[in-house]
Formats: C-alpha cells, structure tokens, sequence
C-alpha cells in the first residue's frame, strides 16, 4: 500500500474525513495536508528535494480565494505542476464535479489514476479507488462508468489543436491557412468546417465565443 500520501483540499472537515478513511480504512498513516494548491506544491517539492518522494496525490479540483495570491489556484494546475517533477506519481482527484464530460477530460488530458465524486458514497469510493490506483488500475467513477458512450464527447488532438486556433481568434480560414503552411493534414475547408460543426454540435454551442467558453470552463484549454 501507499506509504506517503499528499492531501490537497481546502475544507477542513472534508480533509480531516480523507486522512481518517486513509488512517482506518486502507492503513497510511503518513498522509500531508494542503488547504492551498501553492501549499500542496511547497510540501511536494521539499519532499522531492530531500528524496522523500510522495507516491499518491489526492487533490480537489477547485479551492476558494484566499487573501495571499495563489500561483495556481485549481488542482488541474497542481497536478501538472508536480507532473512535471515527479511523472510517475500517482494522482485521485476529490471532488463535487460530476460532469462526465469534464471527468473523461481529466483522465484524458492529465492522465489521473483516480476519481472520486463527492456523496453519500464517498467513503467506500474513496477507499476502493485509493486500493484499485494502488494496484496499478485507472479507476472510473459511477458517473462516467454509467454514461452512455453518446454522452461523453472524446476529443483528439487534432480536435484540441482546432480549439486552441479558435480560442486565439483564428477563423476556420486563417486556419487552413496555418494547417497548409505548416503541412498539417488535414487541411481542406471541406475538413475543417466539418470537425468545426462537430465540435459546435458536441458542445451545443450557439457560436464561436460560446463554444471556447463552455470548453475552458471544461478545462480542455
């Protein structure tokens, strides 16, 4: 079982609940708390420094404002922070988002081990996720696992690159455009509008502006 584990969550009495399903439930008693993502950064990186690795990250995705200014300021941005230091590191995110939608983006952009929704299960979630991750398997929460595959939308890079080109203000001209100049395939209006359409279809989006919207709150970009 994990011997050093990382608790990044800004509710006390939702932090003190993690460290004692850990302590009673699965048997780690050496477990760190972070009310803050910049804290949680801090105790992770002087572990790293003097060799004492964390092997298990469990982080909320959104934390409330404090009066000293936060350099990151969501668990997407801690977890690829410390990623990019300690890759290998495990990741189960804890959290109140129960979108499918938003939870697929989380174990397809960040690569996360785990999910846990926050409820009136969480406990015994928390408990198999923390023991299946351990066991080297990506555990999925009921709220993805139960969604029909026409409710999750799966994006390829291809898809993200698209999104990001719109986000910066690039017509579906200017970025054929880009595509060719660059050798990008595909790279055909004919191509182009039609993943475009998709993507407005997909997200249900009235227009441009609305569809980068509805994916950043998403966290795709």
């Amino acid at each position: 079982m994990f011997t050093k584990v990382l608790v990044a969550e800004d509710y006390e009495i939702a932090n003190q609940g993690i460290v004692k399903v850990l302590n009673d439930e699965v048997d780690i008693h050496n477990i760190h708390e972070a009310k803050y993502c910049d804290d949680a950064y801090l105790k992770f990186r002087k572990a790293h420094k003097d060799g004492e690795l964390f092997e298990l990250l469990i982080t909320d995705l959104s934390f409330k404002e404090d009066h000293k200014v936060q350099i990151r300021t969501s668990g997407i941005e801690l977890i690829q922070d410390i990623r990019k230091i300690q890759p290998d590191i495990k990741v189960i995110v804890y959290s109140q988002e129960s979108r499918p939608d938003k939870i697929n983006m989380l174990f397809q952009k960040l690569n996360i081990n785990g999910y846990v929704c926050k409820g009136q299960h969480a406990v015994k979630e928390l408990v198999n996720c923390v023991q299946g991750v351990y066991k080297g398997d990506t555990v999925l929460p009921a709220e993805v696992t139960d969604a029909t595959k026409d409710n999750i939308i799966n994006l390829d890079d291809f898809d993200i690159m698209l999104l990001e080109e719109l986000a910066q203000g690039f017509t579906k001209k200017e970025i054929v455009q880009k595509l060719k100049k660059q050798k990008i395939s595909p790279n055909s209006e004919s191509t182009i509008d039609k993943r475009v359409s998709k993507l407005f279809d997909d997200f249900k989006a009235k227009n441009t502006t609305h569809l980068v919207a509805i994916v950043k709150d998403l966290g795709l970009l």
